[in-house]
């Protein structure tokens, strides 16, 4: 399956797609974790995965507010009509995935230069970093009530195992974090953990492993932004915001159940394949993507120019 070089932006009238990778050249943006994929991270891998229950519960909370909202200004049959079809079905979904076990995340072992792709019924790929594919898709509508822009972060794995069914070669996993720069911060937070190191990615995974209770932990997540953006944003942002529009306690909640701690692989090979190596023993760059990113890091740098 072949795909344009990365770098490569193609544009439509509604749509733009940025294809990111194979080679996993840089995208001139920041990492930035905004979806909290990040599970685990250390000198040897980078877990990810593809479970948010946080993001649902931003999305749908709003809404259930607003519906509550228009029936108290003007109660209706249609207005609870048509929140229980756009906020109820989506709820339902929530509700059968906290039943369901966590998916497994994908490993990406920066020692090794490979990834590790849990599949079905006990089985895995492990898949050459320089072959992973990735692209931010971008589409815009219009309708009376104005332009709506969604997007996604697309990363695509091919399975190595050249006697492999149709149905087992290929893989993709979608992150619905917009498109766009966003989608290129998303996939930095992997490309630059692999190219430059753990230190070059920020990660919240210290909400997975909290010993104190959800009240004691707000209040200390309300101290620590209070130093970096004094009360009066603090207290609008995280206080109001958080806890009446986008609901953070619920979100404490479900990720203690079904995020603390956040599903392993325990697989003997991966669990081998996991540990460390010695600096000797690394694997190194292609020759073909050190030219690629030094490419690359001379187009970005006539840009800023």
């Amino acid at each position: 399956m072949s795909t344009p070089p990365a770098g490569t932006t193609k544009k439509w009238m509604f749509s733009r797609s940025d294809y990111l990778a194979p080679l996993p050249v840089p995208t001139g943006r920041k990492p930035s974790d905004v979806l909290n994929i990040i599970w685990r991270k250390n000198d040897v891998f980078l877990d990810i995965g593809n479970y948010s229950i946080g993001s649902a519960v931003m999305v749908l909370w709003p809404m259930v507010l607003l519906f509550a909202f228009l029936n108290y200004l003007s109660p209706d049959p249609l207005i609870w009509g048509g929140g229980l079809i756009i906020v109820g079905i989506p709820i339902l979904f929530v509700v059968f995935g906290l039943f369901r076990e966590v998916p497994l995340p994908i490993r990406f072992n920066r020692q090794r230069r490979e990834v590790c792709v849990p599949r079905d019924n006990g089985e895995y790929w492990i898949v050459p970093w320089e072959t992973v594919t990735a692209a931010a898709t971008q589409y815009s509508s219009v309708s009376q009530a104005g332009k709506a822009t969604m997007g996604l972060l697309v990363i695509g794995f091919e399975n190595s195992d050249p006697h492999a069914k149709d149905d087992n070669k290929h893989f993709s996993l979608g992150f619905n974090c917009g498109g766009g720069t966003t989608a290129m911060a998303l996939w930095e937070c992997m490309r630059s953990y692999m190219e430059i190191g753990p230190e070059a990615v920020e990660d919240q995974t210290a909400r997975f492993d909290r010993s104190k209770g959800i009240w004691a932990t707000y209040l200390d997540d309300l101290n620590k932004a209070a130093k970096l953006r004094g009360w009066f944003i603090t207290a609008l942002w995280e206080g109001f915001c958080g806890i009446f529009i986008f609901n953070t306690l619920l979100i404490d909640v479900l990720e203690r159940w079904k995020l603390n701690p956040p599903p392993d692989l325990t697989y003997p090979d991966i669990i081998e394949w996991s540990k460390p190596l010695p600096p000797g023993q690394w694997a190194k760059r292609s020759p073909e993507l050190e030219a690629a990113i030094a490419q690359r890091e001379g187009e970005l740098a006539a840009q800023t120019e």
